[in-house]
């Protein structure tokens, strides 16, 4: 437990008193994000250049694999060296308190962002070998990876941003980029309409989000989060109570974060969106802007708001509704879908509802069990979409239920290895779901309290009615017989190869994830 507590004590902040460093200073710093940038120039440049259509989609994949590479690498090396942590970009003199983070806390997400978008390359590249057959979509090779080296750019400026105009920014460079690839299907009706839902959602999310912002801005006078904690603080100590004014903005910033980690009620975008999309958007649309949501909320409610030390700010119960909903409507919603794609988008909203659980106490062990939780849930669920994509392109693109029956003996691997995703989703035990599942409970109940048991009582509810759903998917592969006779299907090497090694992060984490935890925690410990 005092492992779990270093991570969460360490989680976020920039260095107390510190100077923001020049622009030109500052790039030495932002290796990552210049390496994604230059990605997305060569990746326009191969695509226009290079004629031969499999070479062209080797040469735009190796571009993209090896920028974020890099992206991940020199994080990781960051992590390791122990750099000071910064601010950057303070203007041409430096100075002033900086747009961006550079610290333990962006170079963890830094990391998996790297991860979670490498392994949707990997998704992609079969298909686009193909020409497009396997996915429906353009057959440009270009531009999903052009696009997708934008959006991780943008995932990563949400996890380092301490300024209120930068979250907003990288938040619509993650949102747009991502209207454009949901209705990357061209001509496919489902796709269009989830795109549209999309892009109405997200501009009514991202305009009560700025209105919100205003109200934040015209009572402090400042975009900076730290300035901001430090003008909330002196109002709250000198009136009692949180001001109502705050309240009001935090509230409809509330709503362009929900919208963007698909929090009820700001979900309803999410189930048409996520079953339109081509299936290798649709997993990176569950993970990575939902991580990134959660780093930015980590980062607004630890920077801007100072969460963890408010005794008496309503955010416990705000977040707490927020959390119930969420984790309710997901998991009822899930119950009686018979496409498979969009059972697991309604499960990717109730995920998030367990995530949010973290917030209503945001103690040390409810921070550090939302970033174990955000790593875990990325594996599985990035492995439970590989799954679905692998059998669908084997049926002609169906993603039912009916998919998946008799997979057990059809094809043995996938349905052993969809099993542990589902598995693991479910929050059984000994899998990476438990685990996470279980430290967000424990933040809970170690607060004390009635309503802190409430929210947790609720949890474990939820968690055993998803156990039905994900029951199902089990059932049909192994217990009912396939409609369209018994052969074997045979899935496509990397499928194969990539499920499988998501599988062994899920098994590992579940039973020997200490280790782990203990590295994070060491390079996070570094951060004050």
């Amino acid at each position: 437990m005092q492992t779990l507590s270093m991570l969460a004590s360490a989680a976020v902040g920039a260095p107390q008193g510190a100077q923001a460093l020049s622009n030109l200073g500052s790039l030495e710093y932002y290796g990552p994000e210049m390496g994604l940038i230059a990605a997305v120039l060569l990746i326009v440049a191969a695509d226009l250049i290079v004629k031969e259509h499999r070479t062209k989609v080797l040469s735009v994949a190796g571009i993209a694999l090896a920028a974020l590479a890099y992206s991940g690498g020199s994080s990781l090396n960051f992590l390791l060296s122990g750099v000071e942590p910064q601010l950057l970009f303070g203007g041409l003199e430096g100075g002033g308190t900086g747009l961006i983070v550079f610290d333990d806390f962006t170079h963890v997400f830094r990391v998996l962002f790297a991860v979670v978008s490498g392994l949707i390359v990997l998704f992609v590249v079969p298909g686009m070998l193909d020409e497009g057959a396997s996915t429906g979509e353009r057959h440009n090779p270009g531009e999903m990876l052009m696009l997708l080296m934008v959006l991780t750019l943008g995932m990563n400026m949400m996890a380092a941003s301490c300024n209120l105009l930068m979250i907003y920014l990288s938040i619509e460079t993650v949102s747009v980029i991502s209207f454009v690839m949901a209705g990357f299907k061209i001509g496919d009706r489902k796709s269009s309409e989830g795109a549209l839902k999309y892009v109405i959602y997200g501009g009514v999310a991202s305009g009560v989000m700025l209105y919100g912002m205003s109200w934040i801005y015209g009572l402090t006078h400042s975009f900076d989060l730290g300035e901001i904690s430090v003008a909330l603080s002196a109002m709250q100590a000198k009136s009692g109570t949180f001001p109502e004014a705050a309240f009001i903005g935090v509230a409809c910033m509330l709503v362009g974060f929900g919208y963007k980690v698909s929090a009820a009620p700001f979900h309803m975008w999410t189930p048409d969106v996520y079953e339109g999309a081509p299936t290798p958007v649709t997993a990176f649309l569950s993970v990575g802007p939902k991580a990134a949501g959660m780093a930015v909320l980590i980062r607004f409610f630890a920077d801007g708001l100072d969460a963890s030390s408010a005794s008496d700010a309503p955010w416990t119960v705000v977040l707490g509704c927020m959390a119930m909903a969420t984790m309710t409507v997901g998991n009822l919603s899930a119950l009686n879908q018979e496409n498979v794609k969009r059972m697991l988008a309604y499960s990717s909203i109730a995920h998030a509802g367990y995530m949010l659980l973290g917030f209503c106490v945001f103690t040390q062990t409810g921070i550090t069990a939302i970033v174990f939780y955000v790593v875990a849930y990325c594996f599985m669920n990035l492995g439970a979409f590989l799954i679905v994509m692998a059998i669908a392109e084997t049926n002609g693109g169906d993603e039912s239920m009916a998919a998946f029956r008799g997979l057990g003996r059809r094809a043995v691997v996938p349905a052993a290895v969809m099993t542990v995703f589902l598995v693991s989703l479910a929050g059984i035990p000994p899998l990476a779901g438990f685990v996470g599942k279980f430290y967000i409970f424990s933040a809970l109940l170690e607060s004390g309290g009635s309503w802190n048991w409430v929210l947790a009582v609720v949890g474990v509810l939820n968690s055993v009615v998803s156990l039905f759903y994900y029951a199902r998917v089990i059932r049909a592969m192994y217990l009912e017989d396939a409609t369209a006779g018994s052969e074997v299907i045979t899935v496509r090497r990397i499928f194969g190869v990539t499920s499988f090694a998501l599988a062994i992060p899920t098994l590992v984490l579940g039973v020997y994830w200490a280790p782990v935890y203990d590295f994070v925690a060491r390079s996070l410990s570094r951060l004050h």
